[in-house]
């Protein structure tokens, strides 16, 4: 099937429809999140039927409430947002967070367990790099780890140069690596990531079981991933939450990935919601979406 959406024509394989989006407002207080938005796009027309700003209404089995969060701050962010060409130093290679991510992460968990997102919350998925499995744990991850021999901890102590206790996998939803929501690949060390069997032996409770290769076959040295390709891998990820039978899924990425993913869509519904939409994520901040599975045809 070929889905074209706002300009960027991608080869999806799935039987099941394409899925199209609505994002309601639901003001929320934490500092570093920001309002449900309004939405509407389809992946196969750009062309809706609830334009004009008016209310959407879907049948409820057909949606499923996303929540995308970016990683906290990186090593590589502290000097790469001021100078872009940071992010060649190959000392940034899979750059774990700092302490203040640690600290956005320790704010974003106790928020998503004060509003009661946490309880609601079916599966994470997160993509398989060191700050983005560092922060998934961090926020969605149980409570400290004690040594026993039937329960794998989610992080093993100081995973990363973290400085941080064990994490348990006790108590909270199960977490899932996914190759398709990674950061723009190519070129920027930190975006490179490790071994898969690197990683299970730092995070032995997340499922890595969706990878294929064990090295990181996606990232080339000399070839940086378009604005266009790095588009159409982000429907294709949209496109396979889809077929996911969880109700409510957090999403732990990055901000390119999800810039250029939320800027892919169709018209929407007003140019405000365009451009909550599309502007850059912070550090650690959380948006909450709902998509909704469109019959067409």
């Amino acid at each position: 099937m070929s889905t074209v959406t706002a300009g960027v024509k991608c080869s999806i394989s799935t039987s099941r429809p394409s899925f199209a989006s609505s994002l309601r407002f639901r003001r929320v207080s934490f500092p570093l999140l920001s309002p449900r938005s309004a939405l509407c796009f389809s992946g196969l027309s750009e062309t809706m039927d609830c334009g004009g700003g008016g209310p959407c209404v879907f049948p409820l089995h057909r949606c499923k409430t996303i929540h995308l969060v970016r990683h906290g701050q990186g090593i590589h962010n502290v000097e790469g947002d001021k100078n872009y060409d940071a992010y060649m130093k190959s000392e940034y290679f899979d750059a774990h967070i700092t302490p203040l991510g640690w600290q956005e992460v320790d704010n974003l968990r106790k928020h998503v367990h004060d509003s009661g997102i946490m309880k609601k919350i079916d599966l994470v998925i997160v993509s398989p790099l060191l700050r983005t499995l560092q922060t998934a744990v961090g926020v969605f991850g149980g409570e400290g780890y004690t040594d026993r021999t039937d329960v794998l901890p989610l992080m093993v102590e100081n995973a990363g140069n973290s400085n941080r206790a064990a994490i348990s996998s006790l108590n909270c939803p199960p977490i899932v690596a996914f190759e398709l929501c990674r950061e723009r690949m190519g070129v920027h060390p930190c975006d490179k990531r490790r071994s898969i069997s690197e990683y299970q032996s730092l995070f032995p409770a997340i499922d890595f079981s969706l990878i294929d290769s064990n090295e990181d076959t996606w990232w080339k040295t000399d070839v940086r991933e378009t604005k266009e390709e790095i588009a159409c891998r982000g429907l294709k990820f949209m496109n396979w939450l889809g077929t996911r039978k969880e109700k409510e899924i957090a999403i732990v990425t990055h901000r390119a990935f999800l810039f250029h993913t939320l800027g892919a869509f169709g018209n929407y519904s007003h140019h405000l919601e365009k451009k909550e939409l599309s502007k850059p994520f912070a550090n650690c901040e959380l948006r909450s979406v709902v998509i909704v599975d469109r019959v067409t045809g």
